[in-house]
């Protein structure tokens, strides 16, 4: 057989096995480098299925956009596992190559930040940074609607009294917990039968949340026992900071509600 195979070809394969470039020759370090470009490429792959979600929710796609989400979900474990393959280096290991990060980190990864604004985490200070220093796909991102404000819409549009503050705040805005949504996610879990589309929607949702942040505690977990209490790369202070984002939950109405959640089959006369 000659020339180069068409699966070689056609995904530039050559190419992609010739970005790892290692800065030593420590055991490990290529290792590292591959399972980051595979969590870089998976952020993509979830926020373009996050995408798709949004875009249907627009168009009150029910359906399409709940198989979307299902996708994004079945991505997200498959970032999950990228953790537990580079936690099969010891602390040793990775010790002995970690200098030559220098101040490389994973949070100065556009597509991650790009993934949290699709997700609707837009705080103040990381949307100003995105929109002075970001490259075009997340400066264009803040210009969108987040998914989140996608099924607020949405909800809106199926009748439900979804606060105006909240469907008419600007979309490079954080969204805040809001009672008013809280309330709406209890309507429709008072009653599921009757509102099985939202109900659907709503359970597809908090998946995807529930992912990211095992994502988000199986990091943590992994940076304990390799760095222990040492402060993180790009400026992080390592573990103490992931405990504080692991607190941080995305769509955060869908967690609250929960508390005020009723059976709705107590107490009537048999």
């Amino acid at each position: 057989m000659t020339g180069v195979p068409e699966y070689v070809s056609y995904a530039r394969m050559d190419e992609l096995h010739e970005l790892q470039c290692p800065r030593s020759d420590v055991r490990g370090e290529l290792s590292f480098l591959l399972i980051s470009q595979v969590k870089e490429l998976l952020f993509r792959v979830v926020t373009d299925d996050l995408d798709s979600a949004r875009t249907a929710l627009g168009h009150d796609d029910l359906d399409g956009a709940c198989l979307a989400l299902a996708r994004a979900v079945r991505s997200q474990g498959v970032l999950v596992a990228c953790w537990e393959s580079m936690n099969g280096m010891s602390a040793d290991e990775f010790v002995a190559f970690r200098h030559v990060l220098d101040d490389a980190s994973g949070v100065q990864s556009f597509a991650y930040r790009t993934l949290e604004f699709v997700l609707g985490n837009r705080p103040g200070r990381h949307a100003r940074a995105a929109l002075r220093e970001g490259p075009e796909q997340v400066r264009a991102e803040l210009a969108k609607p987040s998914l989140y404000d996608a099924a607020l819409h949405y909800l809106d549009r199926r009748g439900f009294a979804v606060p105006v503050s909240c469907l008419r705040r600007p979309p490079n805005r954080q969204h805040e917990p809001s009672t008013g949504v809280e309330d709406v996610w209890l309507e429709i879990y008072a009653d599921p039968r009757r509102h099985r589309g939202p109900h659907r929607l709503a359970e597809c949702l908090l998946e995807v949340a529930y992912q990211f942040s095992r994502w988000r505690a199986t990091h943590l977990l992994v940076v304990e026992r390799m760095l222990g209490g040492k402060g993180g790369t790009g400026g992080t202070d390592g573990a103490s900071w992931l405990r504080e984002i692991n607190e941080h939950r995305f769509f955060p109405e869908l967690w609250t509600f929960r508390t005020r959640l009723e059976n709705p089959e107590r107490g009537r006369t048999p």
